[in-house]
């Protein structure tokens, strides 16, 4: 008899559930009577109402015996994310503990010897809200496999289903308890890998490359092994070292080729096997249509079963040749010919023996002007060939795979680093070798080949220099993509196995276009040698050799010019200070010169300066000095301090000059103690008076003559002065009164006061040591007493400048044993002048004496003057 339940309904909320507010502010909300119970099986009978039991526990015999009525068991998430969604209570037969599996319907593969795990998951499946299915069907959404391979595994990768792994089902049910878990969610991290379960050995490889791919495959769940393992379920051969099927110690294993290993890694699913069998390959390369080269490939090559190529000379190649003439000469030793272009082994593949042999014999009949040109066709077909491999081979198919979820390999960004200057080369070269092959068919000896290059270089001046210039951002940018991204990697070793790319990589082929120019210019010149004067072509190849050089000359400036740029924005991050308007498009490094000041007005005489030569501005910095850091005390510069140094810029802005607003630039003739010394004339419109800055350049790579005049011809641009030399004056030194002989004692001066600097404020002073000695932390001295106490120190040192009484009382002192005023030395001081003479304090012992006195104890050696009374700071200030 079935038992009809009403619509009226009811929520009781059973055992720990009756305790928890949230639960019971959330059964309100529905509207319904809300009850609460112990275990719930007092209201099983009662028919008269359809009751949701809201249990936190999905086991247990309270649980067993709700199971069994005719009621909904709800669980506590489910009831929360209801109340939240402020949806109705359901109709549901099984118990519902969270929804996050809701509209999920699930198919499993591989589980036939796993019945108990299989029950456990479909129960898990079930309570989430999920459902399952036995075969594959339009409303499956989800496989779970145990296997990457199967019918269903086929048919879930043909029609883009996810492959999950069992994991994917445990981690939902582990967060049953969380309101916003949801199964899509976890779909990218619990992605069945591709090769999970399988045993896959590589045959045929470097050693070095198949050590990457048992790194990949092991990344990608699968295990590597040998070739006579009886587990082996795929062997992977290099199908270009390998011509014959391996011996397997596995009957059932599939032998394919290396494309489907990386396919399977790009598409993050294994692919068909039988695709990518090998046997089929050899089968292609080896059938009778080959077998009359066969004799003569020693390995199974793959470019006769290359499909036909757009651009391509293989095609077009009868059409190319006239009066007798069969085929392009390929001139002996160019290394034009030598790319490794799947281009060359089509044309070798497609011509007959026979055919080939009467080419050779035809040669003869070609001038070598004709024969050159032809040369110059057939490497710009090859060349053309090789753009349009990296156009539909890479490119497109990356950019239309932008924005798909789950299937993109590169963002916008890094496709248009990548390739974004690519495209008008391409376009030019193609409309180029449509040019040239159209003078092909109509050779004649007068035919200008020049004519057509000088028609097209305002297009090659348009396309290359953005490319050669930005190259090495191509470059970074490739190579950050490759280690970082590994569906990408498998999608560039996977192309790289297609015959089109002639086994190069991406990388390889991007480098082409950079070595386009000097090979088209080579050939031209040939060309030329071979050309009468008399021949109106000879001036219009001239032309042509020139525009060429004029395109390279231009990249090789605008290449500069860039890489100036760039190296603005370096300089600017290490000048500490240093003005944001500095950095200016219009703005560019020119040189840079280390130089040593000679007068007052920037920084200081002595001082170690840079000059960084901008084009309209002349930036003046000064070197942050590391070895006077390096002489300081531990104490008294603490570690966070000395950090903050080390990490710090090395160069500290003085004077941004505006190129304006230097009048003149003095050369100073050498001498032999005047050497590599130059002056500035400086007067802004602001200033009265002319100021005069002086240097003495300390860089020894750094020509004084060659820098000056490079600076004068900045000044003359930022003028607009046609003649620069007018700008730049000789001079004597002593007409400007500029001195270099005290600039090494200055600098070695400076030197001593600071070393002398950090030894009085470390030890010295005998305060200070106490104050150390009995203090665990360090005595900081301010920066007004410490700056005042320099210059004393200073003095101190200068004994002609400084007062006799004062000079006594520093002698004594700094004097490690003091001598009285009546020149009798105490016994205490005879025993400080002892230990002031040992090197070794055992020799103190060598005297005889068994015990020593009081007065034979040997003390810290200090001033025997009069003891001085006990100063307060305010008086060790005023030292």
């Amino acid at each position: 008899m079935t038992l009809i339940i009403p619509r009226k309904k009811r929520i009781c909320l059973v055992g720990t559930a009756c305790n928890d507010p949230a639960l019971g502010h959330a059964a309100l909300q529905f509207k319904v009577s809300v009850l609460k119970s112990e275990t719930g099986t007092e209201y099983v009978e009662d028919t008269s109402y359809n009751t949701y039991f809201v249990l936190k526990q999905f086991e247990g015999p309270e649980f067993d015996a709700l199971c069994k009525s005719a009621h909904r068991i709800l669980g506590p998430t489910a009831l929360l994310q209801l109340a939240e969604k402020k949806d109705s209570l359901p109709s549901i037969k099984r118990p519902l503990y969270t929804q996050a599996m809701v509209g999920t319907v699930v198919v499993f593969s591989g589980f036939r010897a796993k019945e108990d795990e299989l029950r456990k998951l479909a129960n898990m499946i079930l309570s989430m809200g999920g459902s399952i299915r036995k075969e594959m069907g339009m409303k499956v959404t989800h496989l779970i496999a145990n296997h990457c391979s199967g019918e269903k595994y086929r048919y879930a990768d043909t029609f883009g289903l996810p492959i999950m792994s069992v994991e994917w089902v445990i981690a939902l049910w582990n967060a049953k308890d969380d309101v916003s878990s949801r199964a899509n969610a976890l779909i990218t991290t619990y992605k069945l890998k591709p090769f999970y379960g399988a045993k896959v050995c590589f045959f045929g490889f470097p050693e070095e490359e198949k050590k990457h791919m048992c790194e990949v495959l092991e990344q990608q769940g699968g295990e590597p092994t040998e070739i006579d393992d009886p587990n082996c379920t795929h062997v992977v051969v290099d199908e270009s070292n390998v011509n014959v099927l391996p011996n397997l110690g596995a009957v059932s294993a599939f032998i394919v080729k290396t494309g489907w290993f990386w396919t399977s890694v790009q598409n993050e699913a294994a692919a068909d096997e039988k695709d990518y069998l090998f046997e089929h390959y050899l089968e292609t390369v080896l059938s009778p249509s080959a077998s009359g080269r066969r004799d003569s490939q020693q390995i199974a090559g793959q470019s006769v079963a290359l499909p036909k190529h757009p651009y391509w000379l293989g095609a077009p190649l009868s059409n190319l040749l006239q009066n007798g003439a069969d085929s392009p000469a390929s001139v002996s030793g160019s290394f034009l010919d030598c790319t490794a272009s799947p281009d060359k082994q089509l044309l070798d593949a497609n011509i007959p023996e026979v055919e080939a042999i009467d080419i050779k014999k035809a040669r003869g009949n070609l001038s070598k002007r004709h024969q050159v040109f032809l040369e110059l066709v057939e490497t710009e077909s090859n060349y053309v060939g090789i753009l349009n491999t990296i156009m539909t081979l890479f490119k497109l198919p990356l950019e239309n795979l932008i924005g798909k979820s789950g299937k993109e390999l590169l963002n916008s960004t890094e496709a248009r680093i990548i390739f974004g200057n690519f495209p008008p080369i391409y376009d030019v070269h193609k409309q180029l070798l449509e040019s040239l092959r159209y003078s092909a068919t109509h050779w004649t000896e007068d035919i200008s080949i020049g004519k057509i290059f000088l028609k097209f270089e305002p297009d090659l001046v348009k396309a290359y220099p953005p490319y050669v210039n930005f190259f090495e951002n191509t470059k970074q940018m490739l190579d950050q993509c490759d280690q970082n991204k590994p569906r990408f990697h498998a999608f560039l070793k996977n192309c790289q196995t297609i015959p089109e790319c002639g086994r190069q990589s991406l990388k390889e082929l991007l480098i082409k276009p950079v070595q386009r120019l000097p090979s088209i210019n080579l050939l031209l010149n040939d060309i030329l040698k071979h050309t009468d004067k008399s021949n109106p072509d000879y001036s219009a190849l001239e032309a042509s050799i020139s525009c060429i050089k004029n395109v390279m000359t231009y990249i090789n400036e605008d290449k500069r010019k860039t890489e100036r740029q760039l190296a603005m924005f370096d300089i600017f991050n290490e000048i500490d200070n240093c003005p944001p308007h500095l950095v200016s498009s219009h703005r560019s490094f020119v040189a840079k010169c280390d130089v040593m000041e000679l007068t007052e007005g920037l920084s200081g005489r002595g001082d170690h300066l840079v000059l960084f030569l901008f084009t309209d501005t002349l930036e003046v910095c000064k070197k942050r000095s590391k070895a006077f850091n390096s002489m300081k005390s531990p104490n008294t510069m603490n570690g966070l301090q000395s950090s903050k140094l080390s990490q710090g810029k090395p160069y500290k802005h003085i004077k941004l000059l505006s190129l304006n607003t230097i009048r003149k630039v003095v050369d100073i003739r050498e001498t032999e103690e005047c050497h590599k010394v130059f002056a500035l004339v400086v007067r802004s419109n602001q200033e009265l008076k002319e100021k005069l800055f002086s240097f003495v350049i300390t860089d020894e790579e750094v020509n004084k003559t060659n820098y000056l005049r490079t600076l004068c011809r900045q000044m003359a641009i930022a003028i607009c002065v046609a003649d620069a030399d007018t700008l730049l004056i000789s001079h004597d030194s002593h007409q400007f009164e500029i001195d270099t002989s005290d600039i090494a004692s200055g600098t070695l001066k400076k030197t001593i006061k600071s070393l002398f600097h950090n030894f009085y404020l470390e030890y010295m002073d005998p305060y200070v040591f106490l104050l150390n000695s009995m203090c665990e932390t360090t005595l900081h001295v301010p920066l007004p007493f410490a700056s005042r106490t320099r210059a004393r120190v200073g003095r101190a040192f200068s004994f002609n400048k400084t007062p006799s009484k004062l000079n006594r009382a520093m002698s004594t002192i700094m004097s490690p044993f003091g001598v009285p005023q009546n020149l009798a030395p105490t016994s205490q001081q005879r025993n400080q002048m002892r230990l002031g003479s040992c090197s070794n304090i055992n020799e103190l012992d060598n005297d005889g004496s068994s015990s020593p006195t009081r007065d034979d104890v040997i003390v810290a050696p200090m001033s025997d003057q009069p003891t001085r009374k006990a100063l307060s700071m305010a008086s060790l200030r005023r030292l």
